[in-house]
């Protein structure tokens, strides 16, 4: 079969705006829902106790937590148990780190597909986050559990706990996208963010109240963004017992937004390499 190479069209496309690619996300939605349910499955299956693992990690951290900061340190907790605090902090910090770790792999581990099929390669991290938002569900299930253990029921508050999630995804998802960029560059760029994240972790008032930080200080403290999302996921899940730092949480939004617009405009900048370094 004899090709006129005349008919084939070339087009070339500057850098497109992220108003564009979310454009193209929609249209590849398909190919969105594929790669989310393919990492579902890959996630749980073959595993020894399968969603456990999602129940395991913050159950475990929390015990540790509670026995370091809330026995041995004696930290304030206020008037809800100390293990019911760390939960409500360790739902969204596993949440942010799950997405981060996920999205910053997810170019590698889907090199095969980068280099040979064309599509918005914004598509593999953002199906990252699915995969993160069930094990957020079945984590949830074990935080109502030990709610209602204590008596701690959230009030009408809790209906802003996805705006809150919404946070932690741009923020999570935004850096992801960072990392995700520069991870194809620079393979040994991931063997940083385990350590970085265990550093973030005792830096966010994950296994204390962000309470306990002097007032000179709070501000400052809350330019990590994870500090309003984590001050609010309390706020949200144990109502006025857990106190919550409102410029904080305004200035965890504002970075959020930031984040997550410069992390896909570098994304988009060096999307066109991807299939050639990969």
């Amino acid at each position: 079969m004899k090709i006129n190479t005349s008919d084939i069209k070339i087009t070339i496309r500057p850098d497109a705006p992220a108003g564009s690619v979310l454009k193209d996300v929609w249209e590849f939605r398909h190919l969105f829902y594929f790669l989310a349910w393919r990492d579902i499955l890959v996630r749980y299956k073959q595993t020894l106790v399968g969603v456990a693992w999602s129940v395991i990690k913050p159950l475990s951290t929390m015990v540790v937590f509670t026995i370091v900061f809330g026995k041995l340190a004696d930290l304030p907790s206020g008037q809800v148990p100390y293990g019911v605090m760390v939960m409500a902090a360790l739902l969204p910090w596993q949440f942010f780190t799950n997405i981060l770790s996920s999205t910053g792999n997810s170019l590698v581990s889907n090199a095969s597909l980068v280099s040979k099929v064309y599509f918005p390669r914004v598509i593999i991290p953002m199906a990252a986050v699915v995969v993160a938002l069930v094990d957020f569900l079945i984590a949830f299930a074990l935080l109502v559990g030990m709610m209602s253990v204590y008596g701690v029921w959230p009030g009408l508050t809790i209906l802003l706990l996805p705006g809150f999630m919404a946070i932690a995804v741009l923020t999570s998802l935004g850096t992801g996208l960072f990392v995700a960029a520069l991870n194809v560059k620079y393979r040994d760029f991931m063997h940083l963010m385990p350590f970085i994240l265990q550093f973030g972790l005792y830096l966010s008032p994950v296994g204390y109240a962000s309470s306990i930080v002097p007032d000179g200080w709070r501000f400052i403290y809350s330019l990590n963004p994870m500090v309003g999302v984590i001050d609010g996921f309390r706020w949200v899940l144990l109502g006025e017992k857990a106190l919550v730092y409102w410029p904080g949480v305004f200035m965890s939004l504002l970075l959020s937004v930031v984040i997550f617009i410069l992390g896909l405009k570098f994304f988009i900048q060096n999307e066109r390499e991807f299939a050639d370094i990969i």
